[in-house]
């Protein structure tokens, strides 16, 4: 585990002034907040991570054969054909070879060719008995074309043990086991690290915007396939957005819509489309509640928020706004399509969560899961649930606290993977797994070389693996991709039949 930072401290009046959290810079008693306006950008946090394992096995233990290649199964299959049309006869379960007649002319031949081999070697001896049978020698035997024509050179060999996909420095994993490893990526990949970025799955297609490294925000959409590991980078074109960071992606009939974001002093509420088909940015301009008499209104700008779909709405919680944490709840109504957005704030019922930003949601059913999170001085780890039928809050009563914040958290079955964060001391290479029905958290044991401590990263699941992209650990920001195959967890994802109850 990395050391602990001797300037992190959390022991700042709860409602003191805002110190910032470490993605925005050193966390100091004489620190600005994340949430206020500067007229400078914060400087880059120093803290100690755990010394990095990027040196990682392949991601390709989970491919599978490609088609036509030959396996096992199918040289059996072959080899057994090939037993039929053997010069053999089966009777009552018997093999008995077919007896072939000889001449006395061949008999005598053959005797005359043992005496020649007496004075010979082995290696001859073997030679000139092919050439005796008739059969041609093994060096550059060439097999025919089927049609009576001249020999061939052989085109393919065939190899019975497969080579495993893993390093040789990598100790083998049970079957049972996930294992962690380093995605062997190519392509066009992004020239820079990857923090505070966004990440969301198309079929096998994992869409990248925006992000930061340690000196600019970017407005770039790159795209990385979970198949073949590559990346590409699309051409886009309508109206892009501004460069930046901490903001939402959210997946809508194969068009992303992004919210807020910012970058330096700059806190955004803008809304942006990009139509994955066409490749083209929109910029619509939402309205609020049709009724005449309530004013038309837009929530205030933040970063650092959540965004999960419910019913045809975008629904987004917390945040911070350039002045402070928040934990409003807003609804994006999508229903009229992107020429006919309304915003429209919800009132919700029961005791709120303290304002956070850098928390994570998921939409469990109907209900959105927050975890953890920070208001710039306290790094929070409690779980809240808000129904979003009846918009009542509900606290999970937890049997084990872990504190995170710029962490993530991947819904796979009916268990969310918290990976990486950061604990309010270090950031973490560990990872969480919380159970949707128990409400609890649970060991469990992981094969191979996890990614280095890091938070602000990205993630998404893409047939039975989860991947991670980029992070920041304090001092460097991370471009790397890594794996976790689920392995003999892999049917998981497909568990969908549980609901969650909170009392």
């Amino acid at each position: 585990m990395p050391a602990s930072d001797p300037r992190l401290t959390l022991d700042s009046p709860r409602f003191g002034t805002l110190s910032e959290v470490p993605e925005e810079g050193p966390l100091t008693p004489g620190a600005r907040s994340p949430y206020f306006h500067h007229s400078v950008t914060g400087s880059a946090t120093t803290f100690k991570a755990a010394t990095s394992t990027t040196s990682l096995a392949s991601a390709a233990s989970s491919s599978r054969t490609p088609s036509g290649a030959r396996t096992p199964v199918s040289l059996a299959r072959s080899a057994t054909v090939r037993s039929t049309s053997a010069d053999t006869l089966s009777l009552s379960g018997v093999v008995t070879p077919k007896r072939r007649s000889r001449s006395p002319a061949s008999v005598a031949a053959k005797e005359k060719a043992r005496e020649k081999e007496k004075d010979g070697s082995p290696r001859e001896r073997s030679q000139s008995g092919r050439e005796r049978e008739g059969r041609e020698p093994r060096e550059g035997r060439e097999r025919r074309d089927g049609k009576g024509g001249k020999n061939v050179p052989p085109t393919h060999k065939i190899r019975n043990t497969p080579h495993l996909p893993h390093g040789k420095d990598v100790e083998l994993a049970p079957a049972t086991l996930m294992h962690w490893s380093c995605a062997p990526v190519y392509g066009h990949m992004p020239l820079h690290g990857l923090r505070a970025h966004s990440v969301t799955l198309i079929d096998s297609m994992a869409w990248l915007f925006g992000g930061c490294d340690d000196k600019t925000c970017w407005k770039d959409v790159f795209c990385f396939n979970t198949e073949t590991m590559q990346w590409t980078h699309p051409n886009v074109t309508g109206a892009i957005p501004k460069p930046c960071r901490a903001h939402t992606a959210t997946l809508v009939d194969r068009k992303l819509f992004v919210f807020g974001g910012g970058e330096s002093a700059d806190y955004y509420n803008d809304v942006y489309v990009l139509d994955t088909v066409m490749r083209t940015w929109y910029h619509p301009l939402p309205g609020s509640t049709p009724e005449a008499d309530r004013p038309c209104v837009y929530p205030p700008p933040r970063r650092a928020h959540t965004s999960v779909l419910y019913k045809n709405r975008l629904w987004i919680f917390g945040g911070g706004n350039g002045s402070m944490a928040l934990n409003d709840v807003w609804t994006l109504d999508l229903s009229g399509g992107i020429e006919n957005l309304r915003w429209e704030q919800m009132e919700t019922r029961g005791k709120k969560p303290l304002p956070r930003g850098y928390h994570t949601a998921n939409l469990i059913g109907n209900v959105m899961v927050i975890v953890g999170g920070s208001d710039g001085r306290e790094c929070f780890s409690d779980i809240w649930c808000l129904n979003l039928d009846t918009l009542l809050w509900s606290l999970v009563k937890l049997g084990e606290n872990h504190k995170r914040l710029s962490h993530s958290a991947t819904q796979v079955g009916s268990y969310l993977f918290i990976c990486g964060g950061h604990d309010g001391a270090n950031f973490m290479q560990d990872l969480l797994l919380f159970n949707l029905v128990s409400l609890q958290y649970e060991p469990r044991q992981i094969a191979g070389k996890c990614p280095s401590a890091r938070g602000y990263h990205a993630a998404c699941l893409a047939d039975s693996r989860l991947f991670i992209f980029g992070g920041f650990n304090g001092n460097e920001v991370f471009e790397d991709v890594h794996v976790l195959d689920l392995a003999g967890a892999a049917y998981l994802p497909q568990v969908t039949s549980f609901r969650i109850d909170v009392e």
